[in-house]
This record gives structure tokens, sequence and C-alpha cells, in this order.
């Protein structure tokens, strides 16, 4: 039961300025990145853009309808929006439906688009995990009590590494380790996860022998700096060559196919090759406002699952933004990972705009004190 007053609920402008102004930023990087690669490999230099504004369109639309939908109807949809992101994840194997690239069966082919099955599986466990969490709030300090987060989670990452993606399979594990620690569960319980996920790591590296070269590149990438050492150079030259300001926007030099994957997972690289550290910083100074206000929102939810949900989607967009930039700089081995809402990606993008809208719901609700007689 949950008695509140002096309800304060309004439309975070913050949040959403912030959210668009990154969406449109995303959206003119991501031409800026890719017009010459669309160009030689489709033949239209708009061939990634065009996507990426239908992407940012939807994006906020699904941001903007999310936040007039009252978020305890997630609480109650939690089993079937887990059940839609597994069989997601499931439908990713199925011959026909599956689409793989590079090597991996990420993406599920639909009639207009193609989606990335394990951004929803993220989203689908952040409302489980803060669902559960919420009811069973007492039993939290209990290792029987986190299991069926864990058992969740553990399902979750076991269906994304087989597709194979360690760097989304190592995202949501560390947002499971973070939401367990916002909803009570003990340091000692965590530790007792946290040795058995550190000594996995090197399994998972050793079962596949590319992770290995890749930890090897990362090590020393002028040992290969044709093969795995490649894109790390390439990524470290771009940042190098913007300096202090930049050589001006859409003045990149690695975006002509000498640095690949610029449109997505090393975006970055090109915003601090056109932009330099002021931009990279600027950049950086968005997410951490969005973050902050996300945690903000959490601290004034009125109740648990609210308060559980905006802590899950501030971990996450925390999380991604911190491995990425991380990769790019060459702070961690090389791995593939969306800044969210500025790499190319429409899935992406749609559901990052979504968990906005669902964090304005949250707000809406908000108090400044609350009364409460075992608060759910």
């Amino acid at each position: 039961m949950l008695k509140t007053k002096n309800f304060e609920g309004k439309f975070n402008v913050g949040l959403f300025v912030t959210t668009i102004l990154l969406v449109a930023f995303g959206v003119v990087m991501v031409y800026s990145a890719s017009s010459y690669s669309a160009q030689v490999k489709y033949g239209s230099k708009f061939y990634f853009v065009y996507k990426q504004l239908v992407g940012a369109i939807l994006g906020v639309v699904a941001m903007v309808a999310m936040s007039f939908v009252d978020y305890h109807v997630l609480k109650k949809l939690r089993y079937p929006i887990l059940a839609v992101s597994i069989i997601l994840l499931l439908l990713v194997f199925v011959p026909g439906v599956g689409v793989e690239s590079y090597g991996a069966k990420r993406w599920i082919n639909l009639p207009f688009f193609t989606m990335q099955a394990s951004e929803v599986a993220k989203f689908g466990f952040i409302i489980f995990a803060s669902a559960y969490m919420a009811d069973n709030y007492k039993k939290m300090t209990k290792f029987t009590g986190i299991l069926p987060v864990l058992a969740v989670g553990a399902i979750i990452c076991l269906l994304i590494i087989l597709e194979p993606n360690m760097s989304i399979t190592m995202c949501v594990a560390l947002l499971m380790m973070v939401m367990l620690f916002i909803g009570g569960a003990r340091i000692k319980h965590l530790a007792m996860l946290v040795i058995p996920l550190i000594a996995l790591v090197p399994l998972l590296i050793l079962i596949e022998p590319y992770r290995l070269k890749r930890l090897l590149a990362f090590i020393d990438p002028w040992a290969s700096p044709l093969e795995e050492g490649y894109q790390l150079i390439q990524s470290l030259y771009a940042l190098g060559s913007g300096g202090l300001f930049g050589l001006g926007l859409f003045n990149s030099r690695q975006k002509y196919l000498f640095l690949t994957f610029s449109e997505s997972d090393f975006i970055f690289s090109i915003i601090g090759e056109e932009l330099g550290l002021v931009g990279c910083l600027i950049v950086i100074v968005a997410f951490a406002s969005l973050v902050i206000r996300a945690v903000n929102i959490a601290k004034k939810a009125p109740d648990r699952f609210g308060s559980f949900l905006a802590g899950g989607i501030a971990s996450l967009i925390a999380i991604q933004v911190i491995i990425n930039i991380a990769v790019v700089t060459g702070s961690i081995p090389p791995t593939g990972l969306p800044l969210p809402f500025i790499s190319a990606g429409s899935s992406s993008l749609i559901v990052f705009c979504s968990s906005i809208g669902i964090l304005q719901s949250i707000a809406l609700r908000s108090h400044k004190g609350i009364k409460a007689l075992g608060c759910k």
C-alpha cells in the first residue's frame, strides 16, 4: 500500500531536449561517417542516413507515445514482454528468418526492415527484473531471492552469446549486476557472482579464436597492423588527427574506407576526428546529463517499480556509452557495441527512444514526498 502527497509530476523538458539533440546529432554524424562508403557499396551516399532518419522519426514518435502510457502497464505485461524478448532471440537462429553478417546471426529479417533482437531483450530484462525486485524487495537480501533475476539474465546471456555476440552478452551481464545492486542484493552475494563471471571471460575468449586475436591486438595492435590490430589503429588515427577542435564537420579522412563500421560501432572516432576533443567532451556531457536526469527520476519515482525501472534504463545507457568509448579509445579490447542514440541502427534507436518515453512516464508521476506503509 502506498500513500503519497505533494505530487509534482511534470514533463522533464531537459531529458526530452537532450534526447532530441543526441538523435539529431546522430543523424548528421551517420551521414558524415557513411556517405562515402554508402556511395561505393550501395550507389547512394544517403543509404544509411535514410534508415537512420526513419529510425529517428519512429523513435521520437515512440518516445512521445510511451510518455503518455502509465508505466505500471509494463509491470502487468512483464511476462509477455519477457516471452517476446526470448522468442525474438530464438528466431535469430531460424533459417530464413535470422540474418547472418560477418559470421554472426544477430538480426531478424522482417518485411520492411531488420531488427536486432538483443536490443529488445535488454529492455525486456530491465522490465522483468524491476517488477520482480519491486514485488520481492524483502527477499533481495537472500541469495535465493535473487535467483529468478539471475536465471532470466543467464538465459538471455546464453542466447546472445550463441549468436555469437560477446559485447552485448557482457553488457547484459553488467546490467544484471547493477540492477541486483540497486535492488538490494548483498555485496557478498554479488561477489560470489562476479568471480565466476570473471573466470568465464577467458573461457569465452578461448572458445572463439577470433576473440583471442582481438585480445592480442588490443595488447599490441602494431603486431598485426593490417589484420586484427587494423581497426584499433585506424580509430586512434582518427581521434589523434582530430586534435582539440577537429578537422571540421564532414571533413573526416578515415571514413574513406579506412575505418570500417565508422557509421556504427566506431562513430565516436569520427566525432573525435571531425569535432576534436571538445566535440567528444560535449557528447560525453550530454550523455552524463541524460543519465543524471534518469537517476533523479529514479530517486523521485512514486514506487519501487518505477525507481528500479528508471535506474535500470540509466544503468544500461551508462554501461553502453562507457564500453563504446572505451573500445574506440583502446582502453579495453575491441568489441562491437553501438553508441546509444547516435550509432547507425534503427532498432537500437527506436528502443532507446522508447526507454526515454518510459522515463517521462515515471517523471510525470513523481512527487516531493512520500508517506509510505509498505512501499511497493
